[in-house]
């Protein structure tokens, strides 16, 4: 029994655990070895004191880092512009001859389209389809460059080519299916898929509401617009709060649209809490105080509310923050701290725990030793 009383006095040392100098935040933020169980490599970190002028440095950062400049999505609605493989529809009035039935019937208009008006017979869309150089052959005008004009354009041209053969030709023209531009909708939305841009503005809440909405599972602060290999972090509470209307954004042909998981934003609360767990923030937001109090709080019985921790890693760069829960101001601080997605926050233990626990762990085995040596077996008769 006395072979592991000198044993006793590390035991606050040995506990398992993740394990901080408590003293290593006092003068300011410093370098600290963060270490695992299990004899696992030292972390080099750097330690920090949650204090209300780093409250307010990493509220900056955070405004500095919501605020991309999107301006290359916002923009006005303007008319749409014919494309390669949109289907016109043609109609010239008192001259029946020259309309989409009698032309289709001619085999003037080829190809079948993917959204072909007679699915049941395969048969392709009644109108007239913008090959691939942008032309379009109708009786009497010839060729026509259509591509880029809107629908006003091409009418007043289909009717200035007419009139050397028809006096005063009266000309209605329109698509009929939208067929050359296209976005896509993906992630956590209803129907992800293509969605193709016609008439009415391709905007990002129109993409999104064609798509069927954003999941409950959806985070509307994670948003991804992809435009020609560029990324545009679309955060949509933070842009009505901002008084930018997410209307304005102009999505454009080509463009993909992701709406990403609230999981992929988890914070993970572990060590001396009522109830370990990792929670997801609320569209893109969660403060220290918020995921203490989803986790029941500091253990009462055997938490350090002097060391509270949040765990962040940047690349190759790990900051841990510190926050002492006994210090004036400590639950104001605890409500402006904001968490980041994969922040680990982790409660110490209390020095009392960690010895309780290291001699549950190591008094039983030496009891036993000790009773076995002294305890004489009896002979068997």
């Amino acid at each position: 029994m006395a072979l592991c009383l000198p044993w006793l006095a590390a035991c606050s040392n040995v506990a398992p655990g993740l394990h901080f100098d408590r003293n290593a935040a006092s003068s300011g933020s410093s370098n600290v070895n963060a270490s695992a169980e299990g004899g696992a490599e030292a972390t080099n970190a750097v330690l920090k004191p949650i204090t209300p002028q780093l409250v307010k440095q990493e509220l900056e950062i955070r405004e500095k880092m919501a605020s991309q400049d999107i301006t290359n999505l916002l923009g006005k609605p303007a008319p749409y512009k014919i494309g390669t493989g949109d289907v016109l529809s043609v109609v010239v009035w008192d001259h029946p001859e020259l309309s989409n039935t009698a032309t289709t019937a001619m085999g003037v208009v080829a190809g079948t389209g993917a959204d072909a008006s007679n699915t049941a017979t395969n048969a392709p869309p009644a109108g007239f389809i913008v090959d691939h150089e942008g032309v379009i052959q109708f009786p009497y005008a010839g060729t026509l460059k259509v591509a880029g004009l809107t629908q006003d354009q091409a009418r007043n041209l289909l009717a200035q080519n007419l009139s050397k053969y028809l006096k005063n030709p009266k000309v209605t023209l329109r698509v009929q299916s939208y067929r050359s531009k296209r976005v896509y909708v993906d992630g956590e939305v209803r129907t992800p898929g293509l969605q193709a841009i016609n008439d009415i503005p391709m905007t990002l809440v129109e993409a999104i509401n064609r798509a069927g909405g954003v999941l409950p599972t959806g985070d509307q602060s994670q948003i991804v617009v992809n435009r020609a290999g560029t990324n545009y972090a679309i955060n949509l509470p933070q842009l009505v709060q901002r008084g930018v209307n997410p209307a304005n954004i102009l999505l454009a042909d080509g463009d993909v649209v992701r709406v990403r998981s609230r999981d992929e934003s988890k914070v993970f609360v572990s060590g001396e809490v009522v109830s370990p767990r990792a929670l997801t923030m609320h569209n893109g937001r969660l403060t220290l105080n918020e995921a203490l109090g989803e986790s029941g709080g500091v253990n009462p019985l055997s938490g350090d509310g002097s060391q509270i921790y949040v765990i962040r890693k940047n690349g190759s760069e790990q900051t841990v923050y510190q926050l002492d829960g006994r210090a004036n101001g400590a639950l104001a601080m605890a409500e402006g701290f904001e968490l980041r997605p994969r922040d680990v926050v982790y409660v110490a233990a209390t020095p009392l725990a960690n010895w309780h626990r290291a001699i549950s762990l190591i008094l039983p085995s030496a009891l036993s030793g000790a009773v076995g040596a002294v305890t004489p077996v009896a002979n068997p008769r």
